[in-house]
């Protein structure tokens, strides 16, 4: 009874100081222990729920070959593989030109780190940054624990630090991604005919191990790594974090090889870390590397079937093969990259899309376009991506993920039946991966015969028209009539206000 005699405004105080204290409960200072229940204590950020869009780049001395592969430097150690013939008819015999011998020719002249992260910005991306060490066993920064590193070699340049530097400067989360756990074994160190057997370079080749050791993610090598690779790995990430405080850490897969113990540690290290920089921040992981609700699950050129109540990620790549600069790259159509974003981020996911720069630092024009195209839709239709959470269900029509056109390696376009769905407070947005042909959509999901929309629709816009918009809702669906001309080229966003919180 005592609830009817409280006014507005001291309800409204009340409200105000439970919301301070919940916040100050969420932002108290963890002391992280190196063990999986004390880092399942970790929360994810508001700001990563609502970062749904990334860039980073691969990018190293393997751009200089610019063949096939990201793998090169593996692959043109192995006898009979399709890249050690081109190597060794293009470079000579591996004794006298191994990988160590593209070092001096990555120069990133053009490199300016400014003019990518202002790319990067222009393309509507919100969190971006380098692969810091890819499993060549390079690092792109200033590091004090090796010499092979790109500031006193190659480029002769911090990389890392230039990019943290302007990725910042443009009000953008930075990420540093790690994958120097595949560099065990990535090099046949047992093989004293190649330079990769030669004790001299055991810096960038890494220690010897048995012929055979180098296995695939789904079998483990035998043997595993020591400790003194373990502690390598966990210094070399403790050195990065502690230089360039990223927001971001990602890792590749495979990493199950590394000792448990010193994955925990570099958990706890970095929330530990993060609390002294006064931020919060987040690790991805891939498939059980670490364990779960202590990091975000990172997906590999896939993403998954339905809405998830987790948030997730998923790094792709612009080219239908490869990761770093090729001579003959097949880029995704800029349709493409936006339909996938739009699916991803239905089901409670993000985009990492990944670029290849040249060897000299350029961006391939290819790759610069369709970044800027992704860039203008985004300007016109990003507040139905950022920001949002996913509704009900992520969406309807016949594209399924293992046989439609969203699938891997099959670059067919949209149909207009094709619709995902994305809410922010009292708005639902309507998706089309398409335009209809006969200027008509019936959003089937919205009829009032189906349970979903349990809300009154006030208004109804195509975000990018200034037309007004006629619409019926009946039991089928909610059928719109289009006005003549597309406001752009991907998809279209139908924006619905509705008479009160869509969730």
């Amino acid at each position: 009874m005592i609830k009817k005699y409280i006014t507005g405004a001291l309800l409204g105080i009340l409200m105000a100081g439970c919301a301070t204290t919940e916040k100050a409960k969420q932002t108290e200072e963890i002391k992280y222990e190196a063990d999986w229940e004390s880092l399942g204590q970790y929360q994810v950020p508001e700001w990563w729920k609502n970062s749904k869009f990334g860039i980073y780049f691969h990018w190293g001395p393997y751009s200089v070959p610019a063949y096939e592969t990201e793998w090169y430097s593996h692959h043109m150690y192995n006898e009979g593989s399709k890249i050690r013939k081109h190597h060794e008819e293009k470079y000579g015999s591996l004794d006298k030109f191994g990988y160590k011998d593209f070092i001096p020719m990555f120069t990133g002249e053009h490199f300016d780190a400014d003019e990518w992260a202002k790319l990067f910005k222009e393309a509507g991306a919100q969190f971006a940054g380098p692969v810091a060490e890819h499993a060549d066993g390079f690092a792109m920064w200033d590091s004090e624990l090796t010499h092979w590193d790109a500031k006193e070699m190659g480029p002769k340049r911090d990389i890392v630090g230039e990019m943290a530097k302007a990725v910042k400067k443009y009000d953008m989360k930075f990420i540093a991604t790690y994958h120097r756990h595949w560099m065990y074994a990535w090099y046949p160190t047992w093989d004293k005919s190649t330079d990769a057997g030669n004790p001299e370079y055991e810096g960038l080749y890494g220690p010897y191990t048995p012929k055979g050791t180098f296995t695939m993610a789904d079998v483990k090598s035998d043997p595993l790594p020591d400790k003194k690779f373990n502690d390598e790995w966990l210094a070399r990430l403790d050195e990065l974090m502690e230089k360039y405080q990223p927001d971001i850490i990602w890792f590749d897969n495979r990493m199950d090889i590394i000792d448990e113990k010193h994955r925990k540690q570099f958990l706890a290290n970095y929330y530990n870390n993060a609390q002294k920089w006064g931020k919060e921040v987040v690790c991805t992981y891939k498939f059980e590397d670490m364990e779960k609700g202590t990091a975000v699950l990172d997906l590999e050129r896939s993403r998954m079937k339905d809405k998830q109540p987790f948030v997730w990620l998923t790094d792709d790549s612009v080219d239908w093969k490869a990761w770093c600069d090729i001579d003959d790259p097949k880029y995704k159509s800029t349709n493409r990259l936006i339909d996938f974003l739009v699916d991803v981020v239905s089901k409670n996911g993000a985009v990492l899309l990944n670029i290849p720069p040249k060897a000299n630092g350029e961006i391939p024009e290819g790759v610069v376009t369709r970044l800027k195209e992704m860039g203008q839709w985004l300007s016109m239709n990003g507040e139905a991506i950022y920001d949002t959470r996913p509704w009900v269900i992520y969406g309807e029509g016949p594209q399924e993920i293992k046989e439609g056109h969203l699938s891997e390696h099959k670059n067919k376009e949209a149909v207009a039946e094709d619709i995902r769905f994305t809410t922010n407070g009292n708005n639902l947005y309507a998706i089309a991966l398409d335009w209809p042909k006969d200027g008509k959509l019936n959003i089937k999901s919205l009829g009032t015969d189906k349970t979903y929309l349990k809300n009154k629709i006030k208004s109804l816009q195509l975000l990018g028209s200034n037309k007004e918009l006629k619409w019926s809702l009946k039991g089928d669906g909610l059928a719109i009539e289009l006005p003549k001309d597309k406001p752009c080229d991907h998809a279209f966003v139908f924006k619905m206000v509705l008479d009160k919180n869509v969730m």
